[in-house]
């Protein structure tokens, strides 16, 4: 008989703590404010000079940033996109990796030879 009235507190409880973590976690993360731009960014965009990005040198911003990375999927493409057909196969992506691991590794032993 104790093991049905304790389901009976246990049950609600859980449930109650299920919905009500979504919603407190949501609110934190509302409640944190933007991050603020970095100084070369300031520098970049603040076009009025108020030390402030308005809507406008923050659209210039991410338009930028955008477009960078644009240019760097076609710079991946057109290196390692063997067979042409505009996205990277799991080979493709593979030997990318590869190289990619290979020149960190090199920048890795060339700072460990400058230490020495």
């Amino acid at each position: 008989m104790k093991l049905k009235s304790l389901r009976f507190l246990i049950v609600p409880g859980l449930l109650t703590l299920a919905f009500l973590t979504p919603i407190a976690s949501a609110q934190d993360s509302a409640a944190k404010p933007a991050k603020a731009p970095s100084k070369a960014s300031l520098k970049k965009y603040d076009a009025n000079g108020d030390h402030q990005l308005d809507e406008t040198e923050t659209a210039k911003m991410k338009a930028d940033a955008h477009d960078k990375r644009a240019a760097q999927q076609a710079e991946k493409l057109a290196k390692y996109d063997a067979d042409h057909d505009h996205k990277l196969s799991k080979e493709e992506t593979a030997a990318m990796k590869a190289e990619q691991e290979a020149a960190k590794q090199a920048k890795l032993a060339a700072r460990a030879a400058d230490r020495n």
